[in-house]
């Protein structure tokens, strides 16, 4: 539905349709809620569904079978060289995220959520304008407006691509340019690197993914330099010119600039909140420092009846995470005993190898000074990964030393993105190292390495050396 001058008057409005605004729509619907979800967007799914997390699993997925057929030679069977039909690959693509959009769709009017197309800004605290047209008034408010991508400044105007336009797969440069060594950096240069392109990559910080623990990052980055022709850390474009090639990039690196061309520039230097265009000043609604809104456990603003989630409010701009605080918000609204009281958030990384982490990391121990044990058992000592020819990677469990109880799980190697839930599980039910050392993991299985790692951890391992007594 487009609004025109109509005026409409709901319980629930949600604005924004990505993987927290529907969640939260589709939930209060459930609980007897009468819902109105405002999408500015043709389709529903956000940047997630729509220009991020799907569209790059699905190419990922694709340079995934490309690197498993050349690591078959290794076990002696052999492929001719892989071929990308880009048109194909598009198409592929296109069509995951059109029958999962459609799939949400569906769901919403299943549910009798009315989907309405516009900009939504607050004129009041229980009063939306829609841009071209229309108001809506309002009991209950849950904004979910996403975020967006940060650009870089020295060509800002110029046609550089963003990761959203990298999706769509433009071309396949002979030569990108990489500018951010955060996880949509490195995701999109492997995909690229993948399909046949040279990949540099820039960074400003002295080392890519800054959130991650170093050890689980050194692991992939020993891969990805085999990938990339170049990484440079603690560098910084400064300046972009544009020319009959592609660019001509200055990046300053240890104290010189050099200047290389490129046939074209991916940015990828993370993401803000979209809150600043939303009318929030009317409201006397205010944000951090970052341009997130301020929440308790309920997702509840400084403003009772609005509340927000996902990357619109603090913490992790992640999808799940937003998930989760749509189904807290609708439930709040409905009266349930609802609260955002999660003790762990996964954060993925989907390289080669992928990195997975949930609870305490060992940076963030050791800033916050709190003290942990980690018991870690590395991949080549696992007979299922010797057996898939991918023994680069490990497993790591952090515990109180006190307690034993596990506060932080850290893995990089093959399909670290689906064990990290156990290990997200057992810090949510306050599980000890005991416990998931006694929990008979299938043999032989990845999952294995998070019970031997809990077994280092308590000293009760068999299948590593001895630790030397003192």
């Amino acid at each position: 539905m487009v609004m025109g001058s109509l005026k409409q008057e709901t319980e629930v409005v949600v604005i924004g349709a990505g993987p927290g605004g529907y969640v939260a729509a589709m939930r209060a619907a459930d609980l007897g809620r009468e819902v109105l979800l405002v999408e500015e967007r043709e389709r529903p799914g956000g940047v997630c569904l729509l220009e991020g997390c799907i569209p790059s699993k699905a190419l990922i997925g694709a340079v995934e079978i490309v690197d498993a057929a050349r690591r078959a030679r290794g076990m002696g069977i052999a492929f001719g060289e892989a071929a990308v039909d880009l048109d194909a690959l598009r198409a592929f693509t296109a069509d995951v995220v059109a029958k999962l959009s459609g799939g949400v769709a569906h769901l919403l009017q299943r549910r009798g959520v009315e989907l309405v197309h516009g900009r939504a800004r607050f004129t009041g605290p229980h009063t939306l304008s829609l841009e071209g047209g229309g108001t809506i008034e309002f009991r209950r408010c849950i904004i979910a407006t996403g975020s967006r991508i940060n650009l870089l400044p020295p060509a800002y105007e110029k046609p550089v691509w963003s990761s959203a336009e990298a999706l769509q797969l433009p071309s396949l440069p002979e030569t990108l340019l990489v500018v951010g060594g955060g996880y949509i950096g490195m995701e999109m240069g492997l995909v690229y690197s993948g399909l046949g392109s040279r990949v540099s990559l820039c960074e400003f910080h002295p080392r890519l993914l800054m959130g991650a623990d170093t050890d689980l990052v050194e692991i992939m980055v020993r891969d990805a330099r085999r990938r990339f022709d170049e990484i440079l850390l603690e560098s910084r474009v400064v300046g972009v010119e544009q020319t009959g090639a592609g660019f001509a990039v200055e990046i300053e690196s240890a104290g010189r600039t050099q200047k290389q061309e490129y046939a074209q520039i991916l940015v990828a230097i993370g993401r803000k909140p979209n809150t600043e265009s939303i009318g929030l000043e009317a409201i006397g609604l205010a944000v951090d420092a970052r341009g997130h809104i301020p929440v308790d456990e309920a997702m509840r603003t400084a403003i009772p009846h609005i509340q927000a989630i996902g990357d619109a409010a603090q913490g992790p701009m992640l999808a799940h995470k937003a998930t989760r605080e749509g189904k807290v918000a609708a439930e709040v609204i409905a009266g349930h005993p609802a609260a955002f009281d999660n003790r762990a958030i996964p954060a993925v990384v989907f390289t080669d190898p992928e990195i997975a982490w949930a609870g305490l990391t060992e940076r963030e121990a050791e800033a916050k000074g709190i003290p942990v044990k980690v018991g870690r058992f590395p991949l080549r000592a696992l007979g299922r990964a010797r057996a898939m020819g991918r023994m680069e990677g490990l497993t790591k469990v952090l515990s109180n030393p006190e307690t034993g109880q596990i506060v932080g799980v850290g893995i990089v190697g093959p399909h670290a993105s689906e064990l990290i839930a156990e290990a997200t599980l057992a810090i949510e039910m306050g599980a000890t190292i005991e416990d998931l050392a006694a929990t008979i993991h299938p043999h032989p299985t990845l999952s294995e390495s998070l019970m031997e790692a809990a077994e280092t951890a308590a000293g009760t391992g068999v299948h590593l050396p001895p630790a030397k007594k003192a």
